[in-house]
């Protein structure tokens, strides 16, 4: 019971990165959408030098949300 075989390892190692690519995406979705960008950004998130371009994006570009309205 104590062997872990290598089909058993990979299944391992998927669902520890399926689980940490949504614990990415969910946080950057409520992110983009509340600084006025569309949501389905965050999942640009899961690529890794992506994610720290958007990053430099998200702290550097003017957001939307903030923009005065003129009327």
């Amino acid at each position: 019971m104590g062997n872990i075989g290598m089909h058993e390892l990979l299944l391992i190692i998927a669902i520890i990165a399926i689980f940490g690519s949504i614990l990415t995406v969910v946080p950057y979705w409520f992110i983009f959408r509340k600084a006025g960008y569309h949501p389905a950004l965050s999942l640009l998130m899961i690529i890794p030098f992506v994610k720290l371009f958007m990053k430099f994006f998200l702290a550097f570009a003017d957001w939307p949300s903030l923009k005065k309205v003129d009327h």
